[in-house]
């Protein structure tokens, strides 16, 4: 009997076919769970389509991507007939989501299209109008000027927008008319192959110069600005008339901070500031984005429903929740009004709203299919923003922290349980979800932070939980009542709290900064890295089921992915600028110029910046000295060296680099050394060179950049003077 039972088993019953059974079964079940939540992909699919278009090599036609995106649609449509739940719908869908990313990307490129300044980078006169002060760089505060007339240019070349740094001007009020003088050329290009290309963001705010004012500001008269022009400048007037009133009432030292975080003017907070902020990992406060507008939001939202419930007839009579949900909704727009909407505002607003109109509504606030819905409304309005890091990552911080509130567990409300039992449980309740929170946000938001600013926060997580209380209640809050009273002048009482929140902010931010290890350097790994650790992530945050762990160890690619050999030196994409690597640090040749280009380079590639005795300079010329890691010479002079001066640098380096034009001729000595002239950099941009056994290898910027509308350099060099 028993070998006769053996026999009529089935060859599935054994352990390994029961195994493998119940493997496809739970497959099977998973992804039956997950059919319904195939819309949360839809952002996901939208954004990777708009990021290709970003990166693409070559512009695509905008013909070529309508008909690819219809051939899509028409496939996708086709097999929802046949099979309406079959896999392969699923992913037509997304395909074809995919494209539609694409395609808008391309129609918003071309929407924004205006001129670029063009030619050598030289001085002209520039009479127009005072959009916007925005955030200072290195030289000083940034005006953001809509040109009426530029010398030089006729009307149709005149760029839309001009970005300026004023150095020790007074800034001019926007809505100001001005005359001045600026040197001024086309955006930059990346600072190094492959990094952040500033010019390419430019092109989508209609940015077409840069430069820097020369001389002092004056009033000009200029005809009325157009309608929509004045309507923008009289915002930004406000926020800045605003921003100064802030400033008054809480003092420079927290002043800075609090104007910052209410309307977005960086022009007060001091270095020092910013540094302690970025080194504790609490940079993301002075920025406002989904923090801010969810503290706004909420406590304009819980202060409503509670002055309902707390008058009975109002509360008999009227939905307290749907009233409530109305005012947050008011509240959020119009703190992004006097915010100046920036990108990261604009996001946390639509998110924000999109909450506030389910309750209208009668949906859940909080939900992944409310943030699906909120990302994909903001990728159709601004494509752009997928290749942005503050969109990824406010992306990826929400996505992370809304899986985590819907597997968070409810706890059971207890009947008569008295106070002294119930406020420690509420407060440790409070707690965990404050520290769970920040820990799923800050890794959430590593793999971006690592990839795009090299920065790791060791101390980021016990920062955040310290600052959280003081931002939830104290900074923000009071900041909201002071700002909205303010122009009654009765906001100095608020203000006043505020500060004091903002100064044991600063005092926090301090402590961890100055803490050992506070930061680390960690190189970029390749582009495609990021793409794999995101879809990780979203396999985490999105899936439902034990499969969604499947995510964990690719969420964390960035961190593990090998980083290549770094590179041995980096020259700037005009030639005025060098490093050179040794061991971990990068040894800045100049430091007085491009300290901005290499310093950014050095993180990228996981060097510490340095300033060693390695290389002798003059006022032009920087030649190796003995122990230096790579014997490269740099002539930064716009004047080509004379053929006895360039002999000389050819017999001591293995590289000379020349910022001027290449000379008639090369002195024979130079023969067997690497020579880069002013041509070089027109054409390729800056530069990583790799010592091989062979020789030099040499990676330029510009043809990573690709053929693209924001990508074309000018031969400013070249058209110097020899």
């Amino acid at each position: 009997m028993l070998g006769a039972e053996l026999v009529e088993t089935p060859l599935a019953a054994t352990p390994s076919g029961l195994s493998w059974r119940a493997l496809a079964e739970s497959a099977r079940a998973q992804l039956s769970i997950n059919r319904e939540r195939v819309f949360l992909w839809s952002p996901v699919a939208f954004g990777l389509g708009a990021a290709g278009y970003l990166e693409a090599p070559v512009e695509p036609s905008i013909w070529i991507l309508s008909g690819v995106g219809l051939v899509l649609a028409t496939m996708w449509w086709m097999a929802r007939r046949w099979a309406a739940a079959s896999g392969l719908v699923v992913l037509l869908g997304l395909i074809a989501f995919g494209a539609a990313g694409g395609l808008a990307a391309k129609i918003r490129s071309d929407r924004v299209a205006a001129p670029l300044m063009g030619g050598e980078r030289i001085v002209r006169r520039v009479e127009g109008f005072v959009v916007d002060v925005v955030s200072p760089g290195a030289g000083g505060t940034r005006l953001v000027i809509a040109p009426v007339a530029i010398s030089g240019l006729a009307a149709e070349a005149t760029p839309r927008r001009i970005r300026v740094t004023i150095g020790e001007n007074e800034t001019p009020a926007p809505g100001q008319a001005v005359r001045l003088r600026a040197m001024l050329g086309q955006p930059p290009p990346p600072a190094a192959p492959g990094s952040y290309d500033f010019a390419r963001d430019a092109w989508f705010d209609s940015i077409g110069g840069v430069g820097f004012v020369i001389g002092d500001i004056g009033p000009a008269r200029l005809d009325p600005a157009p309608l929509r022009l004045r309507i923008t400048m009289a915002v930004n007037a406000f926020r800045w008339s605003l921003a100064q009133r802030i400033l008054a009432r809480m003092g420079p030292r927290s002043g800075g901070l609090g104007a910052a975080m209410v309307t977005g003017h960086e022009a007060w907070i001091s270095e020092d500031q910013t540094e302690a902020m970025r080194a504790s990992g609490l940079a993301h406060i002075i920025s406002i984005s989904g923090l801010h507008m969810a503290i706004v939001g909420g406590f304009v939202f819980a202060a409503i429903r509670l002055g309902v419930a707390a008058w009975p007839w109002l509360a008999l009579r009227a939905p307290g929740k749907k009233i409530a949900a109305m005012a947050g909704l008011i509240a959020v727009l119009g703190y992004l009004v006097i915010s100046g909407a920036p990108p990261p505002a604009e996001r946390a607003a639509i998110t924000a709203s999109v909450a506030f109109l389910a309750i209208l509504f009668d949906r859940r606030a909080i939900t992944l299919h409310g943030l699906a819905l909120a990302a994909l409304l903001i990728l159709v309005l601004k494509p752009e923003t997928a290749g942005e890091p503050g969109f990824q990552m406010s992306f990826a911080a929400t996505a992370a922290l809304v899986a985590l509130a819907e597997s968070w567990p409810q706890p059971v409300k207890e009947i008569s349980t008295p106070w002294w039992i119930r406020w420690p449980q509420a407060a440790m309740t409070w707690l965990a979800a404050s520290v769970a929170a920040s820990l799923v946000a800050g890794l959430a938001t590593a793999p971006f932070a690592m990839q795009h600013f090299n920065r790791v926060a060791v101390w980021g997580l016990p920062a955040n939980l310290a600052v959280a209380p003081l931002s939830s209640f104290v900074i923000m809050p009071f900041l909201a009542l002071g700002t909205l009273l303010e122009p009654f002048g009765l906001g100095g009482p608020f203000l006043a709290v505020a500060g004091w929140g903002v100064d044991g902010m600063v005092g926090i931010a301090n402590g961890f900064a100055d803490a050992h290890g506070a930061q680390r350097i960690v190189a970029s790994a390749p582009p495609q890295v990021l793409i794999v650790a995101f879809l990780g992530l979203m396999i985490l945050c999105l899936w439902r089921g034990r499969l969604r762990w499947i995510g964990a160890p690719i969420a964390l690619a960035v961190a593990l992915w090998p980083r290549p050999a770094p590179p041995d030196a980096w020259i700037a994409n005009d030639g005025a600028a060098a490093a050179v690597r040794s061991g971990d640090a990068a040894i800045l040749l100049r430091t007085d110029a491009k300290r901005f280009g290499a310093e950014l380079w050095a993180r990228r590639r996981g060097l510490e910046p340095a300033t060693w005795s390695l290389y002798a300079c003059d006022k032009r010329i920087c030649a190796p000295s003995l122990g230096a890691p790579v014997q490269l010479s740099l002539a930064w002079s716009r004047r080509t060296p004379d053929a006895e001066t360039l002999a000389g640098l050819c017999v001591k380096s293995e590289v000379v680099v020349i910022r001027g034009p290449a000379p008639e001729r090369v002195p024979p000595l130079c023969a067997e050394t690497v020579l880069l002239t002013a041509e070089d950099f027109s054409r390729g941009g800056a530069a990583e060179l790799y010592r091989r056994p062979d020789g030099w290898r040499i990676v330029w910027a510009q043809p990573l950049r690709g053929d693209r509308p924001w990508s074309h350099m000018l031969t400013s060099a070249v058209i110097s003077a020899r």
